[in-house]
């Protein structure tokens, strides 16, 4: 991952209006593109871009602009390879509408029937959620994307697992909420269903048809093709591919499906991915573009109007890489812009510029009005930072020392979170990445980023995390806003599980005087159980000095007193007290 140094675009811009020349004859209607897109690298201190323009079943224009390797002055080429990210999306649920009418499912039915191991936060959405609605960004779900962004896992399965814990905002179909969760389910529901890979089902029902040869999954592969872009400022589960191969793409759902006069998709699939099944926001026209109005999804599309033209698209951004597919059905048109600058405007601005001399429109200047709309946001950000006030106590300290945060936590949605201290400063392994927890005031904590060269953030603000006390005195959790549209994610306490051997554990066990009780402790097979009359068996994790955690009760455990090699005595430590009983002889 590179970041490209303003200083350097701007001591080279002459460099980079630098287009790949191509021998082709440009379409009348496209007079002055090259000229027009080239001052996009200028405007926007890119690195580089690639576009192609498809018209029915042919490409009309495809060019690369700048470079895909910056510092080695190589020039993009239509053939350059770029994550296209989010326009990934409709590649996957078109997996769906291909095993739809192969009659392996109904887009209309509950997921969970065909995928029993998914199950959501509430009956309501385990009886209700359909294939349309993880498609439309309908279910309820909130974007949730620290939980398989941050909090990485080595399977989808396991990701799939962690849904059940991931809370709604809204009731099923009451709004749009974007989930990127939602279209690895429907990954998974391919795979189930097809017993092959999500990768492989990709390749073999998309790619192969379509002659996408180059085109592949895996962040991986991208640096190994001899003609692939680096993304500037890459993370996996994205398309890689080029605007020539992605224009066969295009050029599929603008026929029907058809490639080639070969059925790749299925028309009626097609007619249902672009007809609108949610609606996104309000859509009423602006008074500077009156002509752009509606906005809606469909399955795995973006819908709107374009002055005058139905359109459907969608834009893409992972690490390093933005990109927008985008076709007009009605107009047999499709334009496919590429780019290695992370989170990017050039992918839009490029396509309306092309879409406008296609249909003979009024001229805009996208680029200069964007540029004024970032700057008077820029402003306007800046006049609210000075009149905001800081809700930050000065002069408070954390209620405990700093090593006694230490520990393992767990929220059952995300996953693992490790906090330890070095240095005189509390530090946290949160999935992927290493954070500095900067001190606010009382317990809680700023998560701050770091890296070597850079060295710690300093800068105000950043997502908040607030350790909590259990009854015991010691740290038993902490809650962080992860996901803003719901309550704050809390992580428990996890104690790390020391393993003991069978040998080790035997010296616990016995018969136990409590209260005129007995509490039995026992083993089966490496693991200690506790029970106590009238409650179930309890299953213990061990976390030192003769003390184990019960595994199902937050805030409980059991101490043993040994005396030599063997226990004589045992204290249950709870909320309400601890209750010491002694070892029967």
């Amino acid at each position: 991952m590179k970041k490209l140094s303003l200083l350097a675009v701007l001591a080279c811009c002459g460099m980079l209006v630098y287009a790949q020349k191509t021998k082709q004859t440009v379409d009348k209607r496209l007079t002055g593109i090259d000229t027009a897109l080239s001052r996009l690298l200028k405007d926007w201190n890119a690195p580089g871009f690639a576009v192609a323009v498809v018209e029915k079943d042919k490409v009309i224009y495809s060019k690369g602009f700048g470079y895909s390797d910056y510092e080695a002055k190589k020039p993009v080429t239509p053939n350059t390879l770029f994550a296209i990210g989010s326009c990934t999306k409709a590649f996957t649920s078109s997996l769906l509408g291909i095993l739809e009418k192969e009659g392996k499912l109904s887009l209309n039915k509950k997921v969970t029937e065909y995928l029993p191991t998914l199950q959501f936060f509430n009956n309501e959405m385990n009886n209700g959620v359909t294939s349309i609605d993880l498609m439309s960004h309908r279910t309820g779900l909130p974007r949730h994307d620290f939980s398989w962004y941050l909090f990485t896992t080595k399977s989808r399965d396991s990701l799939i697992e962690r849904v059940q814990y991931l809370e709604p905002s809204a009731t099923l179909r009451e709004r749009w909420q974007y989930n990127n969760f939602m279209f690895l389910v429907q990954g998974v529901l391919a795979e189930k269903l097809t017993g092959k890979s999500w990768e492989a089902n990709i390749r073999e029902r998309i790619f192969t048809p379509l002659g996408m040869s180059r085109s592949n999954l895996s962040v991986d592969d991208l640096p190994k093709d001899n003609d692939a872009a680096i993304g500037y400022r890459l993370k996996n589960d994205s398309i890689n591919s080029s605007v020539t191969e992605m224009a066969n793409w295009v050029i599929t759902w603008i026929n029907d499906g058809k490639f080639e006069g070969k059925e790749v998709l299925p028309a009626g699939y097609i007619t249902k991915a672009f007809s609108s099944h949610m609606s996104t926001g309000g859509g009423y026209p602006g008074k500077t573009n009156p002509d752009i109005y509606f906005s809606d999804y469909g399955l795995g599309w973006s819908l709107s109007s374009y002055r005058g033209h139905y359109r459907v698209d969608h834009g893409g951004n992972i690490d390093g890489f933005s990109a927008n597919t985008s076709f007009f059905p009605a107009d047999s048109i499709g334009v496919i812009v590429l780019t290695n600058q992370n989170g990017s405007p050039i992918p839009a601005l490029a396509r309306n510029i092309i879409i406008d001399k296609l249909f003979g429109l009024k001229y805009i200047n996208w680029s200069g009005d964007r540029k004024k709309e970032l700057e008077k946001s820029k402003k306007e950000a800046k006049e609210a930072e000075g009149t905001k006030q800081s809700s930050r106590v000065t002069g408070t300290k954390p209620s405990h020392g700093l090593k006694e945060y230490e520990g393992n936590f767990n929220h059952p949605g995300y996953g693992d979170a490790g906090v330890y201290w070095r240095n005189d400063s509390l530090f946290s392994n949160m999935g992927k990445d290493s954070v500095w927890l900067r001190h606010y005031h009382y317990d809680v904590f700023e998560i701050k980023g770091f890296d070597r060269q850079d060295g710690l953030d300093t800068t105000e603000g950043g997502t908040k995390i607030n350790f909590r006390t259990g009854e015991d005195g010691k740290i038993s959790g902490f809650t962080a806003s992860l996901e803003p549209n719901v309550k704050p994610i809390e992580f428990s306490y996890k104690p790390k599980a020391r393993p003991l051997t069978r040998q080790e554990l035997e010296k616990y066990t016995g018969e136990y005087s409590l209260a005129g009780m007995t509490a039995k402790v026992y083993l089966k097979s490496e693991i200690l159980y506790v029970f106590v009359p009238g409650q179930p068996e309890y299953e213990t994790v061990y976390t030192g000095d003769h003390t184990f955690k019960l595994k199902v009760l937050d805030g409980y455990s059991v101490k043993f007193d040994v005396s030599g090699n063997e226990a004589n005595a045992l204290t249950f430590i709870q909320p309400n007290g601890n209750f010491k009983a002694v070892k029967k002889k």
